[in-house]
């Protein structure tokens, strides 16, 4: 398997070895050789060489190596037969050097050339398709169909073609794609042709529609001119009879008004006066109020500053009498430490003279024997006496402790008897406090009850004040109102006659929102005109064309301004389905009546409005829900849809009619009110007590805090002394057992002395005793008294004068220090009550100033007081007189006012009507409306269209009063246009009911419209035709270019597939064919199976 793997061209790493050399046969070798671990061969050799007579290890190594003779080349050839007979001799050589060398036929090829060699024959290297290699058929049989038609398609060759064919598939779909898009534009322009052709067909039609309908509207605006210029003619004449008319009444009125000016200057002059004189006196007020204000500090600071001051005071005083207390303590302590200073001076003197009164001396040869006797002493009660001498020292220590004890003890207990006559001291002190304190808040509690039943008065006088304030606002509110009424129905009154006038002038009108739609309940009527808000007055109109006529019509005549809603433009939104059924909630739209044309624009104007019940139901739907809409309660109220609100409003009072009875009431009611007002008490002297008694009573609250302040500080100074009592008291428990104990300690060690002491004196006794008796002494110990109990005596005279003085030196030490520090708190308070004094001077020497400028300005208020009162009487008589003059203009001023509205109805409606035919003759003229004309008059292209009407300067200003003698009816311009009305019918110019023959007309003009309307044809269809029948040739030759390469496409790609499928198939019919007799020699068995088993 390996040599011919070898020699069909497979690469040794695929083999069982890794290099070439490792492929030579070695068997001839390894037959006459060892082999040792590392896998090599060394040949045999004799007994002679293995007992070591071969020599060096070196030496026998390279002459097994020659020995064995190593094969370093083989090779292998392989005869092969083609299908005409012809042998091929194919040879693959591993060299010495260990490289491949190939041979075809004895010629030396390359690895390369070898390879193509084999693959002519159908032998492929990489396929390994010439061998069947272990374990190879059972990874064949478990492949996948997938995978077994990729193997069946690499052995048949049909792999190669993979590339081309997925290329011309690609290229297959994408003609036939284009085709497919060709196609369907064809059918597409097809159809659009088709539609193009049946919209020429309705152009046409359309046209004698439209020819018909300006036939209609030329007989329509020759009827209007018509009845304009009859109308400018009857008024003509009617305004030049009333003019003669007013003449006679405005000269009646005249006299009566020049009246009325004097009455009003008069009145005016008295009002001027009031009002400075009212000026002088706020500013006298602020000024008393500002001063006033300023003194109720002054004072509180000069109560604030004596109480400051005489606590310091008193203060000073128990102070003092603590430092009294401290410089007696001072003083008996140096008086003491004097008496024991002087005391030890007399006992050191007293010590000086017994000393010399008592001494003896002995002679040298006594003291010798003396010192002999005093050796054997020591030498006998050497172990007692240095005893004694380790209890004395303790005894001396001892001593000086128990001294200090005693010291510590009796310093502490005078210090707590002390501390104690403090504390009581401290608690009679504190009690006072106390019911200082009591009292102090007892009088606050008086001030406050007398604060409180003033401030009570106040509140009920400025309620009072401020219920008359909101009546006589009340009152001027409706004054105004009154005004305001009159001023809007005069408003509303020209409003409705503009829309009159061009509702006959323009056959779109509608007319204004609110009189096209009505609440459907008298509850609603709030809700609905504040929904409806700016557009209240707003006019609905036929079409936009129609809204700018009406535009141009108001500035031409300068009729003001109006919001206009045309019907076939407005953009408007559907009502939300989601809003309606919420219980105590109604759509707006649904809570108004209306015709069913109108719908558009009361939906527009609505919108999404609702109108609830109340406040708490229009929250819940614009909030709780998050509904984006305008809620609009029964009372006026507005949630909109940003989340702001709107306060209710009341019903419009737009229509009402003030009287002058009710004008005269409404002023005699304003007048008793102001009466009213000025008979009230003056607030400020209330006020004034007020501010006094809350400058008292934050007097007394600071002098309540000063006095808890001190309440405070005795409490802290209470709990210290207590504090400092309890540690003396502590140190005393402490200190008193150690002193008894330290005392017992030491009488013990006393008697504990004594007792060595008298076995010491038993030996001095028995050494000494021919000594004493010789020297006439009684024992050795008085001679030793009589010189050294005089020194031991001394030391402890001088402790407790030591100990003594100590004591009194602490004693003063202290004292002086808490002396020191009580003059220092003295010396502050001292300082600080000077200072008090100097500022209670100051802040008195300031109020006496301020009260002089107080009184100064209060008499000048009360002087401009007097003045005030005598001018509002002054004034009331003034108004009287105004008003009765005033009334007497209104009686006379009343026909002549009927007189000047006749006239000026009649002239605005001549110059409306003038102004309408100007109108409707520059819309002719803009929209090319061909009218008869006479021979003699302009061409209608000569109007100007930018000009206005011109009134004659001279004319009746139509909403100003004006001198009527030089009142003339305005010149009407009318250009040189005069209309031929003989194509006009008999029975459209003799007609009396005008609205009737407008309602016919316009009905004829809205049927052709809306059948032109229903038709909507495309005018440029006729274009179109063409142009798509050219766009239809060109896309069926794309059609036919795009058919013609799929179809060559699809013959490439089946080309292709066809050699595939034939490769595929070919090699899949000959391992079909083959595999069962294969697969039967391979399992047949003579004894089990001998015809083999079934693939």
């Amino acid at each position: 398997m390996d040599a011919i793997s070898f020699v069909l061209g497979i690469k040794s790493s695929h083999l069982r070895s890794t290099h070439l050399r490792d492929l030579v046969y070695r068997g001839r070798v390894l037959r006459t050789a060892t082999i040792n671990g590392d896998g090599s061969a060394t040949a045999k050799i004799t007994n002679g060489s293995v007992n070591g007579d071969a020599g060096s290890d070196d030496e026998a190594t390279q002459r097994s190596t020659q020995e064995r003779n190593d094969p370093k080349s083989a090779w292998v050839t392989a005869v092969y037969e083609d299908d005409a007979g012809d042998e091929q001799f194919w040879k693959r050589t591993i060299t010495n050097q260990g490289v491949s060398e190939y041979r075809i036929n004895d010629r030396t090829v390359t690895a390369q050339q070898y390879n193509e060699a084999l693959e002519a024959e159908n032998i492929l290297i990489k396929a390994r398709n010439f061998l069947v290699f272990q374990g190879d058929v059972e990874a064949i049989a478990s492949q996948s169909p997938r995978d077994l038609t990729r193997l069946i398609e690499q052995i048949s060759g049909s792999l190669e073609y993979k590339a081309e064919y997925e290329r011309l598939k690609e290229v297959q779909d994408e003609a036939l794609d284009h085709q497919n898009y060709s196609l369907h534009k064809r059918r597409g322009i097809n159809s659009e042709l088709k539609q193009y052709e049946e919209q020429k067909r309705e152009a046409e039609s359309y046209s004698r529609k439209a020819d018909e309908r300006d036939q209609a509207i030329v007989t329509h605006i020759l009827w209007k001119l018509y009845n304009f210029q009859k109308v400018i003619e009857e008024s003509g004449a009617d305004i030049q009879r009333h003019h003669e008319e007013l003449k006679e009444q405005r000269r009646n009125v005249e006299k009566y008004e020049r009246d009325l000016e004097e009455a009003k200057k008069e009145q005016t002059k008295v009002s001027r006066d009031i009002s400075k004189i009212e000026k002088t006196i706020k500013s006298k007020e602020r000024d008393i109020a500002t001063k006033e204000n300023g003194v109720v500090p002054l004072s509180e600071k000069i109560d604030l500053a004596r109480k400051s001051a005489t606590t310091c005071i008193k203060r000073v005083g128990d102070i003092s009498k603590e430092r009294d207390v401290h410089a007696n303590s001072v003083k008996q302590s140096t008086k003491d430490l004097k008496t024991v200073d002087k005391a030890q001076s007399q006992w050191e003197s007293e010590c000086r003279k017994l000393a010399e009164q008592q001494g003896r001396e002995l002679s040298d040869t006594d003291l010798q024997e003396y010192h002999r006797l005093r050796e054997d002493v020591s030498k006998r009660s050497s172990a007692e006496q240095a005893r004694l001498g380790n209890l004395s020292r303790q005894l001396r220590a001892d001593e000086e402790t128990v001294n200090n004890l005693k010291g510590k003890v009796d310093a502490a207990d005078w210090q707590a008897r002390k501390i104690d006559s403090e504390l009581d001291e401290i608690d009679e002190r504190k009690v006072s406090m106390n019911n200082q304190i009591k009292e102090i808040t007892k009088e606050i509690n008086s001030k406050k009850r007398a604060y409180n039943e003033q401030t009570s008065e106040r509140l009920r006088l400025a309620q009072i004040r401020t219920e008359k304030d909101e009546k006589l606002q009340e009152v001027l509110l409706k004054l105004l109102d009154a005004e305001d009424g009159r001023k809007q129905n005069e408003k509303d009154a020209r409003l409705r006659t503009t829309v009159s006038d061009m509702k006959r002038m323009f056959p779109g009108v509608k007319g204004r929102v609110s009189e096209l739609c009505k609440p459907i309940e008298k509850r609603y009527g709030v809700a609905v005109s504040t929904v409806l808000g700016r557009n209240f007055d707003a006019v609905i109109v036929e079409n936009e064309k129609t809204a700018i006529d009406c535009i141009h019509y108001l500035k031409d005549q300068r009729r003001g301004q109006a919001t206009f809603i045309p019907l076939d433009t407005i953009q408007w939104t559907a009502v939300n389905s989601n809003l309606k059924g919420t219980r105590g909630t109604r759509m707006a739209v649904d809570t108004m009546k209306f015709d069913s044309s109108l719908e558009r624009a009361v939906a527009y104007v609505c919108g999404n409005a609702v109108i609830c019940d109340d406040l708490a139901i229009a929250k819940h739907v614009c909030w709780d829900k998050r509904n984006d809409v305008k809620a609009v309660t029964l009372d006026g109220s507005i949630i909109h849809k940003g989340g702001n609100m709107t306060g209710g409003q009341g019903a419009k009072q737009d229509s009402r009619r003030w009287e002058d009875t009710e004008l005269e009431n409404l002023r005699r009611l304003k007048d008793k009110l102001v009466a009213e007002l000025t008979a009230l008490p003056e607030l400020r002297r209330s006020a004034t007590d007020e501010e006094a008694l809350q400058g008292e009573l934050a007097g007394l609250e600071q002098k309540l805090i000063f006095a808890k302040e001190e309440a405070k500080a005795y409490e802290r100074n209470h709990a210290s002394k207590q504090k400092e009592l309890s540690h003396l008291q502590a140190e005393l428990t402490a200190a008193r057992p150690k002193y008894e104990q330290k005392s017992r300690e030491f009488q013990d060690l006393q008697q504990t002395l004594h007792e060595v002491e008298d076995v010491i004196n038993k030996v001095q006794d028995e050494v000494f005793g021919t000594f004493c008796q010789h020297h006439g002494y009684d024992n050795i110990r008085v001679y030793e008294a009589q010189q050294g109990s005089l020194q031991q005596e001394r030391a402890q005279k001088k402790l407790e004068f030591s100990t003594q003085k100590s004591r009194l030196q602490s004693r003063i030490t202290y004292e002086e220090r808490q002396l020191q520090e009580t003059e220092s708190r003295i010396k502050v308070l001292e300082d600080r009550a000077q200072q008090d004094e100097a500022l209670i001077r100051e802040l008195e020497s300031e109020r006496e100033s301020a009260q002089h400028e107080i009184d100064i300005l209060s008499a000048e208020l009360e002087q401009l007081a007097e003045q005030m009162e005598k001018l509002k009487e002054k004034h009331s008589g003034k108004a009287d007189k105004v008003n009765e003059k005033r009334r007497e203009v209104q009686k006379r001023g009343k026909n002549v006012e009927g007189t000047l509205k006749t006239i000026n109805g009649l002239e605005s409606e001549r110059q409306l009507n003038a102004a309408s035919r100007h109108t409707l003759l520059r819309r002719c003229k803009l929209d090319d409306i061909n009218i008869p004309l006479q021979e003699d008059s302009t061409r209608l292209d000569q109007l100007p269209i930018d000009d206005v009407l011109q009134n004659d300067p001279d004319a009746m200003d139509m909403d100003e009063d004006q001198d009527v003698s030089t009142f003339r009816p305005s010149t009407i311009q009318d250009y040189g246009i005069k209309i031929d009305f003989e194509d006009l019918d008999d029975d459209l110019k003799e007609t009396g009911d005008d609205d009737k023959v407008e309602e016919e007309l316009q009905e004829r003009i809205r049927a052709l419209n809306g059948e032109l309307d229903h038709m909507a044809p495309n005018m440029r269809a006729m274009e179109r035709v063409q142009v798509a029948k050219d766009r239809l040739a060109s896309t069926d030759r794309d059609y036919e270019d795009a058919r013609k390469r799929a179809s060559k496409a699809k013959d490439a790609f089946s080309k292709v597939k066809e050699r595939r499928f034939e490769l595929f198939n070919k090699a899949f019919s000959h391992i079909s064919e083959q595999i069962g007799p294969i697969y039967k020699d391979l399992t047949r068995d003579p004894v089990h199976l001998p015809m083999g088993g079934q693939a």
